[in-house]
């Protein structure tokens, strides 16, 4: 093997093996986890454990994208829930359009209810655009609204809320009542520090939170999570 050859092979190898860099992101956005370093990070989209059943159109890896102002924020959450030995576990954060897209496909297709004991027990599929769950446009899809819970920090495991993260039904609102003061604690707890710090709920999900003032609030994108 001559010089040139090893020179080659070597080169070969270094990019194969080499880490893969991150996607340039639009201005504005930025990796979460590249800020908020122990930030737990679960996008169900991109698994199969969602009320879907499959991995969703555009989440091609488990990275949590944001706009830059909402990590800022949500740093601050994260760091004042640690003094109650506690922290957060995100589930969905910036959503592609396409994403959407995958939903409304779903939704209208009748047949495929493989997870609605699940998710949906309750709610005809027939109604879930008329009832809000599916719409054309996500605020996820503008960058600064994210699913999110509080989990045990020593555990890892997440409190009880009363209701599975993305449950279709009242069972999920915030004020549900038939549900024990404990997840009631729970969900104020949540309530009250992402209020601290400028997010606000929608109050049909628990889980659901938007940054006021948002930087983009017009405009849904659709760069794929990679």
């Amino acid at each position: 093997m001559n010089f040139k050859t090893i020179i080659l092979v070597i080169c070969i190898a270094f990019f194969a093996f080499a880490p893969k860099q991150s996607q340039d992101l639009p201005e504005g956005f930025i990796y979460a986890k590249d800020i908020i370093k122990d930030l737990d990070v679960e996008l169900r989209y991109y698994t199969t454990n969602n009320f879907v059943g499959d991995t969703i159109d555009g989440y091609k890896a488990n990275r949590l994208i944001l706009t830059e102002q909402t990590v800022e924020k949500l740093k601050f959450v994260q760091e004042e829930l640690h003094h109650q030995n506690l922290c957060l576990k995100v589930y969905d954060g910036y959503r592609p359009q396409r994403a959407v897209n995958h939903f409304i496909r779903w939704a209208r297709d009748l047949n495929d209810t493989i997870n609605k004991q699940q998710f949906y027990p309750e709610v005809n599929k027939r109604n879930l655009f008329r009832a809000g769950y599916i719409a054309s446009r996500s605020g996820h899809s503008r960058g600064s609204t994210l699913d999110l819970t509080i989990t045990n920090g020593e555990t890892g495991e997440p409190l009880d809320m009363g209701s599975p993260y993305d449950f279709f039904g009242e069972q999920s609102w915030v004020d549900y009542k038939d549900i024990t003061e404990e997840q009631k604690k729970n969900r104020q707890l949540l309530q009250n520090v992402m209020l601290k710090y400028n997010f606000r709920n929608y109050p049909k999900e628990w889980w659901h939170f938007t940054l006021r003032w948002e930087p983009f609030p017009k405009t849904y994108f659709d760069f794929e999570v990679e």
